[in-house]
């Protein structure tokens, strides 16, 4: 330990929810109330930045936390969210559908590739997702509520999900007036977008059926697997899963327990990719530093040789806190002794105003100065679905959500 007092680990989780927290709410874009794609407390970052659109959707779920758990009140919640669908209502959309990244102060589309940019219809999941949990936390008779869960409804409503399959059994990542399908990405094969295709089948007002799921989604080449990795056999996705995030964006507010379909028991799928993750770093074949049962996660990260979606099968020796932290409902206790393990041992190194810093590599000697809202809101939301199971039942509880399941041929879910 490096002078940390050591204190219980409820208090632990409770500083660790609340300090990630603060970079939704103070560390905020202030004129939209937005969460900044990225933002370091040690290096400026120039202007202009771009704001995310699913980050900010992970941001309202980490509100509702904040509110639950009393660090903000309801009213002053309320105020942000009432901003941010301010600056939503007028920012650039595409039926329906918003960018990856917005100028927070234009609103206007911020691209950063031009044969994929335009509209995103992942990343206005997760963005829908946290707004969708939000209209059923803020349930209220109030004024000042019934107009939030309005204004998010129009939002929700006017999203046009069956544009995106393009004409075929499949959707399809992005759509802009200026680059048409671009490079027509089919989302299909096990990742993070489930979320996607749950919520176009629960729309009701431009839904799709059944068959973009099955003919689309669940016919790519790494969709089902079945293969054992470390002696756990892995249901879907790429070999030894890939990137952890696959497991934690998809299910913010998606409750994969007891989810199941005819393709996987989805607790049993993002438990096993946990544990394949888990073990590869035990075993470390690479040797690099650090690596071991309290220091494991790879995901999709800053590193210092840039931003990679690191997987057991692309590993360069970068750790994201965001991976064991956010695997908080399906591993515990090993997520704890990596919790203790970045606060106790590593925290001169990576633990700053926004919690922790995105990634380290201890073999090269780096540490990131960068946080990133796609990282940092999965700490918040699923340390509390391990808590409480919070976002879970906010969303599970959406009518809609319920009817979608129905449509894809899920089986039936218990009673939230």
């Amino acid at each position: 330990m490096i002078g940390r007092q050591t204190i219980p680990d409820e208090a632990l989780l409770d500083l660790v929810q609340r300090r990630t927290f603060s970079y939704f709410w103070d560390g905020a874009h202030q004129p939209s109330g937005m969460a900044f794609d990225r933002a370091s407390t040690e290096r400026q970052i120039l202007e202009p930045v771009p704001i995310s659109t699913g980050g900010s959707g992970m941001g309202v779920m980490a509100i509702i936390v904040a509110v639950e758990r009393g660090w903000i009140t309801k009213k002053n919640a309320i105020g942000r969210l009432s901003q941010i669908l301010t600056f939503l209502e007028a920012a650039e959309r595409h039926h329906g559908t918003f960018p990856h990244f917005l100028d927070g102060t234009t609103g206007k589309e911020f691209s950063f590739w031009q044969a994929d940019g335009g509209a995103d219809i992942v990343e206005t999941a997760y963005l829908i997702a946290g707004l969708l949990a939000a209209r059923q936390y803020f349930a209220g008779k109030s004024e000042s509520e019934t107009a939030l869960r309005r204004r998010i409804d129009r939002l929700w409503h006017a999203v046009e999900w069956n544009w995106f399959t393009g004409g075929e059994n499949i959707l399809i990542w992005h759509w802009g007036e200026q680059i048409g399908w671009g490079h027509r990405h089919r989302i299909h094969g096990w990742d993070e977008c489930l979320i996607a295709y749950v919520l176009a089948a629960s729309s009701p007002t431009y839904p799709i059926g059944p068959k973009p799921y099955h003919e689309g989604w669940a016919a790519g080449r790494t969709f089902r697997n079945g293969r054992k990795f470390y002696g756990h056999c892995l249901p879907l996705g790429p070999d030894c899963g890939g990137p952890l995030f696959f497991a934690h964006f998809a299910f913010l507010g998606l409750d994969p327990r007891g989810l199941k379909d005819r393709y996987a028991d989805y607790w049993e799928q993002v438990v096993q990719h946990t544990l394949i993750n888990y073990e590869y770093c035990v075993h470390n074949p690479k040797g690099y530093k650090g690596y071991g049962p309290d220091c494991w996660g790879l995901t999709a990260s800053d590193g210092d040789e840039g931003y990679c979606a690191h997987a057991p099968n692309i590993d360069r020796g970068v750790i994201a806190p965001t991976a064991a932290l956010s695997s908080f409902p399906y591993t515990p206790e090993l997520s704890m002794r990596a919790l203790q393990h970045f606060y106790y041992d590593l925290g001169d190194h990576i633990w700053k105003k926004y919690g922790f810093v995105d990634a380290f590599n201890e073999t090269a000697g780096w540490y990131a100065t960068d946080h990133l809202a796609i990282d940092q809101g999965p700490i918040v939301v699923m340390i509390e679905n391990h808590r409480t199971g919070l976002l879970w039942r906010l969303f599970m509880s959406c009518p809609e959500v319920q009817h979608g399941l129905d449509v894809l041929g899920f089986e039936p879910r218990p009673t939230v």
